[in-house]
């Protein structure tokens, strides 16, 4: 039985973030970093059923050509990840009620839809980019006892080998996204690895009046190739969506668009019509 102080439930019975109620989840879910998205991909659903914000989770739920879909904001950064994932999952696989697990387990379908900046010259500003693999460098799955179930530990040693990485640094962890979303949803994108951030300077090899712990460390994540696959691009939630979704049983999905090519260091600044195009390829995919 879980605690009141360990599942936090609203008055209504929401759980606590999301301020979602049983039911008002679909079993497919598209996530979006900005709360201004949701309305965005909602707006391509043919019916509403219901719409919940607080803070910056904000979701819609509806249908869209007979499938019925959520899409829900989840904030910048992996720590909120830990947040959505959480209580999605327990909006489906626990009796809020009676604090219980359900006997029957319902495997969610979640694909994140995000911008990024590439890091290949096969990546420039306006591709669609897949993750094969999801790499954390924020650690927060290293805070979960099933962490090694779902990781790739050749890949995790190989990469830490070809980069020198820092034991200053929070340990990398690599987890395979869903090959059946991957094959399905991201059709004609390009496959590759992407890195996960916990900043969007620093962290991700940007230099803005603080020198940084690893000058070399993109050019070494540049090189990097194990297993067919290249590092293609940088976020900042995937690799949390990847490797709670798996430990939890879930299936999940994170697709980019290209706006910045840390390669050729070129940025585009109106991507309205390219995200427009992703979002309708995975509404009609997922």
């Amino acid at each position: 039985m879980y605690e009141s102080s360990e599942l936090i439930l609203n008055a209504d019975g929401s759980v606590f973030h999301l301020h979602l109620l049983p039911g008002q989840l679909a079993e497919k879910v598209i996530l979006v970093g900005d709360q201004n998205r949701v309305q965005l991909v909602a707006s391509y659903f043919d019916t509403i059923e219901c719409e919940v914000q607080n803070r910056e989770f904000h979701t819609i739920t509806g249908v869209y050509k007979g499938k019925r879909i959520s899409v829900v904001s989840t904030g910048i950064g992996t720590d909120n990840i830990d947040i959505v994932m959480t209580e999605l999952d327990a909006l489906v696989n626990i009796d809020l009620q009676k604090r219980e697990d359900k006997p029957r387990h319902t495997r969610l379908q979640l694909v994140r839809i995000g911008t990024s900046g590439g890091m290949q010259p096969e990546t420039p500003e306006g591709t669609f980019v897949a993750s094969a693999m999801s790499i954390g460098f924020d650690g927060l799955l290293n805070y979960y006892a099933d962490r090694d179930r779902v990781t790739d530990a050749a890949f995790e040693e190989a990469f830490v080998r070809h980069t020198a990485y820092s034991p200053r640094f929070a340990a990398p962890y690599c987890v395979p996204d869903s090959p059946e979303l991957l094959q399905r949803v991201a059709k004609g994108m390009v496959h590759g690895a992407t890195i996960s951030a916990p900043g969007f300077y620093g962290p991700q090899g940007r230099q803005i009046r603080m020198p940084l712990a690893d000058p070399q460390l993109n050019d070494k994540i540049r090189s990097f190739r194990h297993k067919g696959l290249a590092v293609t691009n940088f976020e900042m939630e995937g690799s949390a969506i990847a490797g709670m979704s798996a430990v939890l049983g879930h299936d999940a999905l994170t697709v980019c668009l290209i706006i910045a090519n840390r390669y050729a260091k070129r940025f585009i600044g109106d991507y309205s019509l390219k995200m427009k195009e992703l979002i309708t390829l995975v509404l009609d995919r997922i």
